[in-house]
């Protein structure tokens, strides 16, 4: 096949439109690097006005990230499901949170106070309900009539600790001789049953058994 040759003319078109190509894409790159980096310090503001605020939060409470994610959109983490980012606009802080019904805006404002007391109050009122959650009432999950150590020494004092343990011992005998009560009855039973049987088949059968007597 022979090359297909263009004139000196278009060669020279196609490289200054793949230069000029060039040029627009380093462009809108510097602008998107440029937009980051400021999106990246207005975040970096209000971390650090947000600062006290979660070393205050206990390092026990494992729900909070307090991160930033410095992708192409620069953002606050909270928690998993809230964040602060930048608006379209590039000034205004925006604090959303991921719902079961879509994302919610929480705060939104273009100073750093409005919203870092919007975070401040969320986070509060997460350390409260989590408290909550954590003094609840404590229900048991062994069996009931069965009292640990500590529960025995509690109650009865440990100069009679030989009488809990009695009680324990009975306890634990008690299911064997019920079992054996259960046995015995059955077989009592059963022997009632076998001689009536047997006596309603001799009554049945007397007149035929009476003639070989």
């Amino acid at each position: 096949m022979r090359e297909k040759k263009f004139p000196v003319d278009d060669r020279q078109k196609l490289a200054d439109a793949i230069r000029g190509a060039q040029v627009a894409a380093a462009d809108r790159s510097d602008v998107v690097i440029d937009m980051k980096e400021a999106d990246l310090a207005r975040i970096e503001i209000l971390a650090q006005d947000l600062k006290p605020v979660f070393d205050d939060v206990p390092t026990d409470d494992l729900q909070w990230d307090f991160a930033i994610s410095t992708g192409l959109q620069p953002r606050l983490w909270i928690d998993a499901t809230s964040h602060v980012m930048m608006g379209r606009d590039r000034r205004t802080y925006r604090f959303v949170r991921d719902t079961r019904l879509g994302r919610i805006v929480v705060a939104e404002s273009t100073e750093v106070g409005p919203v870092s007391d919007a975070v401040t109050n969320y986070i509060a009122e997460r350390i409260v309900e989590r408290q909550r959650m954590m003094e609840g009432e404590r229900i048991s999950l062994r069996p009931l009539g069965i009292s640990t150590g500590s529960e025995i020494e509690e109650t009865f004092g440990s100069g009679q600790s030989s009488a809990p343990s009695h009680a324990i011992a009975q306890s634990a005998v008690t299911p064997g001789r019920s079992a054996l009560n259960d046995a015995v009855t059955v077989v009592t039973w059963f022997l009632i049953g076998a001689l009536a049987g047997a006596g309603a088949l001799l009554a049945f059968f007397w007149d035929r058994l009476a003639q070989f007597f």
